[in-house]
């Protein structure tokens, strides 16, 4: 059915929101600004400029979210370079679709060069053909421009690609997009009803694999 993957990565591949949301709660206590967990999540799949809208707003003014900003990314630099791991199952299903000569890409809400960080850290950027961040596209998501631009990468057309989402923002940016999205849900529970199917973790979607990929396997074979 399909012919390419493309994930978002953070909250999908790399168990990182939450490490990143808890410097910023912290980051904000120690500001004596008030930024709560519901707060935080309103950001969660956003991109850089909607996020620090919406976070300013929250912090009280473009000084506050400086603060805590600058705070937070200097606890996140003291942690030896923080290295967020990969979520369940990512890692095995990367491994399954590369051996089925599954193209793959990464559409990230995330600039392009902390992607590509952040991947090779954990030792998977190899895996991916493609990748796409917030900073090159003019519109985040939910706008589909960063799936658009991956799936242009990869050199497949969108209809043919299936993506991988954890949060309502990137569903919706793949979906408008063209793509059909599974929905693997992290620190916000789903709202998104367009998804073509919701997992649990990225552990459950080796057993869907035959079904969506079986083309990609048999001209594999015939190569």
């Amino acid at each position: 059915m399909f012919a390419a993957a493309i994930f978002d990565m953070d909250g999908l591949l790399l168990d990182s929101e939450r490490v990143i949301m808890q410097a910023w709660l912290s980051s904000a206590r120690e500001q004596r600004l008030v930024l709560s967990e519901p707060d935080f999540l309103q950001v969660v799949g956003c991109g850089a400029q909607e996020s620090r809208e919406r976070l300013s707003k929250l912090l009280g003014g473009a000084a506050g979210f400086q603060m805590v900003r600058d705070r937070a990314r200097a606890k996140l630099a003291a942690q030896s370079g923080v290295v967020f791991p990969l979520k369940p199952g990512a890692l095995r299903l990367l491994g399954l679709l590369r051996a089925r000569g599954v193209p793959c890409a990464v559409a990230s809400s995330t600039f392009v060069d902390e992607v590509r960080c952040r991947l090779a850290k954990v030792g998977v950027l190899d895996y991916f053909q493609a990748l796409a961040g917030g900073d090159e596209v003019s519109r985040s998501k939910p706008d589909p421009d960063v799936y658009l631009l991956a799936a242009e990468r990869l050199g497949v057309p969108p209809l043919r690609c299936l993506a991988f989402e954890d949060s309502d923002h990137g569903a919706r940016a793949a979906h408008e997009a063209g793509l059909r999205v599974v929905m693997v849900p992290d620190l916000k529970a789903r709202q998104f009803d367009a998804a073509y199917m919701q997992l649990p973790s990225l552990e459950e979607a080796v057993a869907h694999l035959d079904r969506w990929f079986s083309a990609v396997v048999a001209d594999a074979t015939a190569r």
